[in-house]
């Protein structure tokens, strides 16, 4: 009777520690961190592994000197950053007009070129078109990052893009936020109730492969919802993910201040479903990625624990969640110290894994160290969520990370920006400068 006990109780630790909850052997290495820039800020926010073995990194610039050496106005340009699968700069090319561009994602486009999305004040220069005070403006170069043809989308408000993705028919899909209130309610090409929206709203708009509008939606309430991630779904149609403030309108069930918004629209834009995560504190998603099982990973932050956020560690958690294709919670976990832990990524890796990027002001619970303020922070997660490891680096003043991919070697490359100049970071070039880190496992 001893020796089943013993057997039935060896059997239960063993089954209690699953796969996805077991540490990894595996040691995440710093190979290098560089800064780029110049005397005046600099960041990066999208990186992604290009055709060729080496990767691509996209943000924006407002220096003249220094690492930039080709403009000669010290505003906001796009800067796009080219390197090869050895690490080695191979060119760089900055774009906009003479009033403030910011870039904030990019993709590899089916011909090798390059797509860039973000946000334009201008309409001179590289700029064309301006409909008012900031359009959405999205940038097609070839290979090399020649400009092969540039489209504005907007009112005369504030319009911005934080997203967009090469759709399954070749064109594209972009997203981001919508002036609802200074466009008077334009921008919808389906009638809806213009009156009811105010602020910003979640705008969607799809795309033919020369970016020709095929049909533009918006959807939000009364106050303020902003769109920073989209993906393609299984049916052709597309989930918008963000954060909301907004109980009203296209909005409904809300759990706090600002929640996790998804609306799921089919490939006309018509909407499908929309549904709201989180507590009774400040959510907030930034990425979106579909699972090879054929769900869906949201991550963002969390300041709640409440509701549907179980397990908070500290001041702000990162939080992910997995929702099936219809917008149902699967499971969610959350990730951090006792301070303001926070996500703005998620990517895929090899292994059928997931790495994630944020920063950290935590020196406990799953943060090792914080060198000061913000440190960049990346965590490396199974199918299941399981942590399986983790690393935060940087110098005494902030760093922050934004985007990260894997490489073939199965190298991860880190992108963001910082102000440090000392520890982790050995030089600052201004005041904030574009930063590169890769990470080698062990």
């Amino acid at each position: 009777m001893k020796k089943i006990l013993l057997i039935f109780l060896v059997s239960l630790i063993f089954d209690g520690c699953s796969k996805s909850d077991s540490p990894s052997t595996v040691t995440p290495q710093l190979d290098f961190v560089k800064t780029l820039g110049g005397t005046k800020n600099e960041s990066a926010q999208s990186v992604i592994k290009t055709s060729d073995g080496g990767y691509a990194i996209a943000g924006f610039t407002q220096s003249i000197d220094g690492d930039i050496t080709d403009k000669s106005i010290e505003n906001f340009d796009y800067w796009l950053l080219k390197f090869d699968a050895d690490d080695n700069l191979q060119w760089t090319k900055t774009y906009g007009g003479t009033n403030d561009e910011k870039a904030y994602k990019i993709i590899q486009t089916s011909d090798s070129g390059f797509a860039i999305i973000g946000y334009t004040g201008s309409n001179d220069e590289d700029v064309s078109i301006n409909n008012g005070f900031d359009d959405i403006w999205l940038v097609k170069t070839d290979a090399s990052g020649t400009i092969q043809w540039e489209k504005s989308y907007g009112f005369s408000g504030s319009d911005k893009a934080f997203s967009i993705i090469q759709t399954s028919d070749n064109g594209f899909f972009v997203s981001g936020i919508l002036d609802v209130s200074a466009s008077a309610g334009a921008g919808n090409d389906k009638n809806s109730n213009a009156s009811k929206h105010a602020g910003g709203d979640y705008w969607g708009l799809k795309l033919d492969a020369n970016g020709t509008k095929i049909w533009r939606r918006y959807f939000g309430g009364s106050f303020t919802d902003a769109a920073y991630d989209a993906v393609e779904t299984n049916d052709n149609g597309f989930i918008l993910i963000g954060s909301s403030d907004s109980d009203d309108v296209d909005i409904s069930n809300t759990k706090g201040d600002y929640d996790f918004w998804a609306v799921k629209v089919d490939t006309n834009g018509n909407q499908v479903w929309e549904k709201s995560y989180g507590g009774s504190q400040i959510d907030e998603a930034r990425s979106i990625i579909k699972t090879t099982d054929g769900n869906y990973l949201i991550v963002g932050e969390s300041r709640s624990s409440d509701k549907d956020v179980t397990n908070s560690k500290g001041a702000a958690d990162v939080w992910l969640i997995k929702i099936s294709d219809d917008g149902n919670l699967i499971w969610q976990k959350s990730y951090g110290g006792s301070s303001f832990d926070v996500s703005r990524g998620i990517t895929p890796t090899s292994d059928n894994g997931y790495i994630i990027v944020g920063s950290s002001r935590s020196q406990d619970g799953d943060v090792d160290t914080n060198q000061g303020q913000n440190d960049v922070w990346i965590l490396k997660i199974d199918n299941s969520g399981g942590l399986k490891w983790q690393k935060s680096f940087g110098g005494t003043n902030i760093d922050f990370a934004y985007s990260a991919v894997e490489l073939n070697d199965e190298s991860i490359i880190i992108v963001g920006e910082s102000s440090s100049n000392d520890i982790d970071i050995s030089e600052n070039k201004g005041f904030s400068d574009l930063l590169i880190a890769k990470i080698k496992l062990q």
